[in-house]
């Protein structure tokens, strides 16, 4: 499939144009399409609406004194394919909150089909319960999303795919790889090394490594109880697909940017020559900023399923955009067509 990067205007990210089967105001067995906005994702969201070329729904959002949050639609959804399109970051709480109402609303309007679109999913790291008395956040997100009313769902890049059985609910978990990847890919970055920012990476990080045809390294590192900060201890690989080459670190999500630092250090301990950073999710939180820019990266690559204000993109961040990606999917979704086959699956 042919495809080009060109800038979103307006906006500080990039889409990758594709051959696609979009039409205006499509309609299938759910009524027709529409899509709704939650605070978080309004940039997100209107890219989507416009790739899909419907408007972006209505409503009305007001906080009471009491911090309680009231939705009202604006128009009505009676029968229709309903996508509500929400981020899960900050502020977190008040989001995951606001689209489990607009989910409740959507319900008690008589959607035909109610489809949860979430471009992150937060909580996703408590997963399992790896110590005594702990909760499995994550598989109680998942139970709440279902309760209000939820009949699909699709997110981007989980952290640990295992996240997709606590749903009850059919969904399409995707990943932002091939975006990313083509993007490199077509950079022809010579003498390219792919190194996988942890160990719980290394499968994914494997996955780079082979589309771009690289060897792997893999950073061993732990996490220090007291303070939660990273510790890189080791590279594993050969001294010689690091020295003297460029590499590419690979994660799915940057936060504070602390395993990014320390994985920096250990690559060019080893000799390495430009470090290039990809990521998916780009949390980012005030700190990951400042190690980020003191880091002398060619180049970061990340997405936009987390918003970022312009102010605050690097000058040597690129931002590509999921929102052709979203709206192939939800239109795929919306006509009962596969969505593997879009990815040659």
């Amino acid at each position: 499939m042919d495809t080009t990067v060109t800038k979103v205007p307006g906006t500080t990210s990039y889409i990758r144009d594709t051959d696609s089967h979009r039409t205006a105001e499509p309609t299938g067995p759910h009524g027709r399409i529409m899509v709704f906005s939650g605070s978080a994702s309004k940039e997100l969201s209107a890219q989507i609406a416009h790739e899909l070329k419907v408007p972006l729904g209505s409503y009305e959002r007001l906080v009471f004194p009491n911090e309680n949050i009231f939705i009202k639609l604006k128009e009505s959804v009676r029968g229709q394919d309903v996508y509500l399109i929400q981020s899960m970051v900050t502020p977190l709480h008040d989001n995951i909150m606001e689209m489990l109402i607009m989910i409740d609303a959507l319900k008690r309007d008589c959607a035909g089909r109610i489809n949860v679109v979430i471009p992150y999913m937060s909580y996703t790291r408590s997963d399992k319960k790896d110590q005594p008395r702990v909760p499995i956040t994550a598989r109680l997100i998942a139970n709440m999303i279902e309760v209000a009313g939820t009949d699909r769902y699709m997110t981007i890049d989980l952290h640990a795919g295992q996240i997709q059985g606590f749903f009850n609910i059919p969904g399409d978990a995707l990943t932002a790889f091939h975006l990313l990847s083509d993007y490199i890919r077509d950079k022809h970055i010579p003498d390219l090394t792919v190194a996988s920012a942890d160990l719980g990476f290394a499968k994914k990080g494997r996955n780079w490594a082979e589309k771009l045809g690289t060897p792997l390294v893999i950073i061993e590192k732990r996490r220090l109880f007291n303070t939660g900060n990273a510790e890189a201890l080791t590279v594993i690989g050969e001294r010689e697909h690091i020295e003297g080459r460029n590499v590419l670190l690979v994660d799915d999500e940057v936060l504070t940017g602390g395993t990014i630092v320390k994985a920096v250090e250990a690559i060019r301990d080893r000799g390495a020559k430009d470090v290039y950073l990809v990521f998916t999710h780009a949390l980012l939180k005030a700190q990951a900023y400042d190690r980020l820019r003191g880091l002398g990266l060619k180049e970061i690559m990340t997405t936009d399923t987390v918003p970022l204000l312009p102010d605050k993109i690097l000058p040597n961040m690129t931002i590509l955009s999921v929102a052709p990606l979203l709206a192939e999917v939800i239109l795929r979704s919306h006509q009962g067509r596969s969505v593997g086959e879009l990815f040659n699956e």
